[in-house]
Formats: structure tokens, C-alpha cells, sequence
């Protein structure tokens, strides 16, 4: 494993764990190089998936993109980071297991904002306001009321 700070191939593994969700294992490593210490993690992947963008475009799912959009919604909302990589892992286990090798983006989006309307609202809200392209603030009054009415109902 190649160290983040000097760049150095060789890494040695200190430490070795499950994540509390047992879906990935923490490896504490430490460079040979230069001593410095990191984390990684090992996650199983069952199978390449091709997401499917607008204008039939393709590309690898990515687990980190998926993961950086999450978070981005959920950043200064107290969402735990444990709680972030539980959704984003199930939602990677719903790609690779949905029998198909490609997935619409649209399709992940809706997984994201189900997840997300589970969690917190304004992450909900936030996740939306780019995944649905709200260009004006009607958009977001309108969309933010649909929410409400949900949560009221």
C-alpha cells in the first residue's frame, strides 16, 4: 500500500479490525519509509457495476463519490460518520446485488434521498436541491413543504 505523505510503496500492517457494521476490516499500517502512520480500509466487492449517467454516459460505480455526496449533505448536521458509511454501504450492496451490471444514476439518487429522509431532513433537502437540479428558491419552498407535510402526517 502506497504511502499517503512520501509516496512510498511498502507499508507495513500494525493493526487489523472489523468495522462495527462488519462490512469493511480497518487496517492501521505504517510506512517503512518514513514511519508515518494511516488507515485503510478493505471492503468486499462483489461484482463491477456500470452506472448509466444523462445522456448515456458510463462509468465504474464509484463507492467514493457515493460517500463524498452523503456527506457533503449531511456536513454541520451531527450525522455520525458511522451512521454515513451504513447507509452508503447499503446502498453499495443494493447496486452489486441488483442482478443487473449497470444502474441508472437516477436510480442511486432516489436510494440516496430515501436514505437520506431516514436520517436528517435538511440533508434530505440538501441532497435534493442538486440531485433534482432546484434552480430557483420556489424550488426549495416547494419541495421543503412536501417534507414538512410528510413529516406532519
Amino acid at each position: 500500500m502506497r504511502c499517503p505523505f512520501c509516496a512510498h510503496d511498502d507499508s507495513q500492517v500494525k493493526d487489523s479490525r472489523p468495522t462495527e457494521d462488519n462490512t469493511s476490516i480497518r487496517r492501521r499500517r505504517q510506512c517503512s519509509s518514513c514511519g508515518a502512520r494511516f488507515t485503510t480500509f478493505e471492503r468486499v466487492q462483489l461484482r463491477e457495476v456500470i452506472v448509466v449517467k444523462s445522456g448515456d454516459r458510463r462509468e465504474a460505480f464509484d463507492r467514493r463519490k457515493l460517500e463524498q455526496s452523503v456527506t457533503l449533505a449531511c456536513r454541520k448536521r451531527g450525522v455520525d460518520q458511522e451512521r454515513i458509511d451504513q447507509l452508503v454501504s447499503g446502498i453499495q450492496r443494493q447496486v452489486e446485488t441488483a442482478g443487473d451490471g449497470e444502474i441508472a444514476s437516477s436510480r442511486i439518487g432516489e436510494m440516496v434521498m430515501d436514505g437520506l429522509r431516514q436520517i436528517d431532513s435538511v440533508a434530505y433537502i440538501r441532497f435534493a436541491s442538486v440531485y433534482r437540479d432546484f434552480s430557483e428558491a420556489k424550488d426549495f419552498e416547494e419541495f421543503a413543504s412536501n417534507v414538512r407535510e410528510v413529516a406532519d402526517g
